[in-house]
């Protein structure tokens, strides 16, 4: 039983050996995520944790229903999401239409590679929390610098991750290309994009989580809803059930939404992994 589940997996049809951690992973997975709940049930009702520090699943969906409901700091949890999604989606699609060509302009000309190279690289490493100062004294403390701030913290990784997938095309593919009259827009829409293509959605999901990430940061600066403006307000009056529901619904759409880009990725790369 061990074997079939962590084993590996049978060899597909033209292949002699399977490859190394082929197979589905469903089944472990849902096992994992019910085993941690089985595990977080049974020590909250015997109380080895105070329930301060970690209540008890169903005081989480009991203070889910309130939210739903009553609503939670002055707006319901459908409000809070719809806010933090509105924020989190416009800035990751912002940088979608914006990062992929300046990473994809990186790769391919070296005057557009001296000019952003230097200042994605010098920011990408500084947290949100560093330059949210400045962001507030820039644009105040309206809707549009929490977008803003969101949208720095995704522009650099999908950059980034574009001009490594241009830098991923080999040379032989733009060669033949170039010998069968290809003009130089045609080599970048036909040959270069789609090579790019796994790169660029592997950046569209590191930027998302880093997107989801800053949220919390994003939505300090004079937030009255949202789901981070939730949990920091929950932490200030140490509700722990709050926080860990915030957390939960956080994890939630961050996970819906990186399988959507994975789903995505297979139907438009489906010869990734192949060639």
């Amino acid at each position: 039983m061990l074997n079939k589940l962590f084993g590996r997996s049978a060899a597909v049809p033209g292949q002699v050996y399977g490859a190394p951690g082929a197979g589905a992973s469903v089944f472990i997975s849902i096992s994992t995520a019910i085993s941690l709940l089985v595990i977080w049930s049974i020590v909250t009702y015997f109380g080895w944790v105070k329930p301060l520090f970690l209540p008890s699943p169903a005081a989480v969906y009991n203070k889910f229903i309130v939210g739903m409901t009553d609503g939670i700091a002055n707006a319901t949890l459908i409000e809070h999401t719809v806010a933090s999604l509105t924020r989190v989606f416009s800035a990751f699609f912002l940088a979608l239409l914006t990062a992929v060509p300046v990473g994809i302009m990186m790769g391919v000309n070296r005057v557009a590679r001296g000019l952003f190279d230097p200042v994605i690289e010098f920011y990408r490493p500084l947290p949100p929390l560093a330059y949210l100062p400045l962001v507030i004294i820039w644009f105040g403390i309206g809707e549009f610098p929490k977008i803003f701030l969101i949208y720095l913290a995704i522009f650099a990784p999908m950059a980034i991750a574009a001009r490594a997938g241009v830098k991923s095309v080999s040379m032989e593919q733009i060669h033949a290309a170039y010998s069968m009259g290809g003009s130089n827009r045609q080599i970048v829409w036909y040959v270069i994009l789609k090579s790019a293509l796994p790169e660029i959605f592997t950046g569209m999901r590191i930027g998302i989580g880093v997107g989801w990430s800053t949220l919390v940061a994003a939505e300090m600066v004079a937030s009255d809803r949202g789901l981070g403006f939730m949990v920091l307000n929950a932490a200030q009056y140490l509700a722990s059930d709050t926080v860990i529901m915030g957390i939960i619904i956080i994890g939630f759409f961050a996970f819906v939404f990186d399988a959507l880009i994975r789903y995505i990725e297979k139907a438009m790369v489906p010869w990734k992994g192949k060639v």
